[in-house]
């Protein structure tokens, strides 16, 4: 089995970033090769660790300096196999590492973790699980430029842009997000998706449509209720990341009449516009330009189905990007682009009148509503 030509180039592009995104984003410690490589004491003995899948040692390894404040889910692209065994799912994460030290060039596995179809969870990264067992840093990884010192990465074995994930793999990817916020002080609004801060099919449609389920499993397995969430936790995109939602800010921003490309390159003049317009709002200005809330909350206008113009285009553009593949990019508020604001409402608990509120941005653009964790 191999990675469709599209994962290949995502993992390519990992690694032509990864260094400047690194050591720009994180302080870190040095780790030597098998420097993490204690035994595991056994509190998530159901993880299954590099020495046991028989893991080649790494290249030197760093810690982050940054705290960990989100989970990104990815699929692997491989072939949706029916072999749910732990045979299969140990040459998968040697399979993964071959890849990525041989192919990319890494220090080793670029999640931190992986789980299988057959629901088997794997350490990737070596380091992680024992990470995760003190709960305190993690370490730097290569699974998403601009993210990889501050959020956790999960691998999960298939290609999902038009088939889900079987049960097995939820059931376990659950209880691993499960664990992850409990250590790192994480909640299930802090799960989201490769595509929300990269230009990718990962985590495939199919699979994304499901990240409102995925996300109120967490959030009952740790007993926490809606009402202790935000009312809205958007994508933090900064000067460090890129993709599609990175695109919408920008379109948001030429409304406003900033001269910004919307390319979905965090470039120089994005940064600028967006703390020039933190400035002008009286939002506290990031130094990284992070589109903060206050900042999508202000940037978002309400949609009605008389609306025209950029934020319409920029609306469109992120649906059909997100798989309301009948969607088409006219700035105008037709028919197509109203279905699919109604199923995007329904998916995340709002009320579906296909008027855009600050609330459908929100979901839209990658976030989490309050809504889509009661639903």
């Amino acid at each position: 089995m191999s990675t469709d030509a599209h994962e290949l180039d995502r993992r390519t592009l990992i690694k032509a970033s990864l260094g400047a995104a690194t050591v720009a984003v994180v302080g870190s410690e040095l780790l030597l090769p098998g420097a993490a490589q204690a035994a595991p004491s056994g509190q998530f003995p159901w993880i299954i660790d590099c020495e046991s899948w028989g893991a080649r040692p790494p290249l030197p390894l760093s810690v982050s300096g940054t705290a960990t404040n989100k989970i990104i889910v990815h699929h692997t692209a491989y072939p949706n196999s029916t072999d749910y065994s732990q045979d299969q799912a140990i040459w998968l994460a040697r399979d993964i590492q071959r890849l990525h030290m041989d192919g990319n060039g890494w220090s080793d596995t670029g999640q931190h973790f992986t789980v299988s179809r057959g629901g088997y969870v794997l350490e990737g990264r070596r380091g992680s699980l024992e990470r995760l067992e003190a709960g305190d840093r993690q370490m730097i990884s290569a699974h998403c430029p601009g993210e990889n010192g501050r959020a956790i990465g999960i691998e999960n074995e298939g290609t999902y842009v038009t088939e889900t994930p079987p049960e097995a793999l939820l059931e376990s990817l659950t209880k691993l997000c499960v664990a992850i916020c409990r250590q790192y002080g994480l909640q299930a609004h802090d799960i989201f998706g490769h595509w929300d801060f990269r230009f990718t099919d990962c985590p495939g449609a199919a699979f994304y449509r499901q990240f409102p389920m995925l996300r109120r499993r967490v959030a009952d397995a740790l007993g926490t209720s809606p009402d202790q969430a935000p009312e809205r936790r958007w994508p933090d995109i900064w000067r460090f990341v890129g993709g599609p939602v990175v695109r919408v800010a920008q379109h948001l921003l030429v409304a406003q009449g900033y001269p910004v490309a919307t390319s979905g390159v965090f470039d120089a003049a994005t940064v600028a516009a967006v703390q020039d317009w933190q400035a002008r709002n009286g939002i506290a200005v990031d130094i990284d330009a992070t589109v903060t809330a206050p900042t999508w909350e202000t940037l978002a206008p309400e949609l009605g189905k008389h609306a025209t113009g950029v934020p319409v285009s920029a609306l469109q553009y992120i649906l059909q990007n997100k798989g309301w593949t009948d969607v088409a990019v006219t700035g105008q508020f037709d028919h197509p682009t109203m279905k699919a604001v109604q199923d995007l409402q329904r998916l995340h608990g709002l009320t579906p009148n296909g008027k855009v509120t600050t609330s459908t941005w929100c979901a839209a653009v990658g976030g989490i509503t309050r809504e889509s964790l009661s639903a």
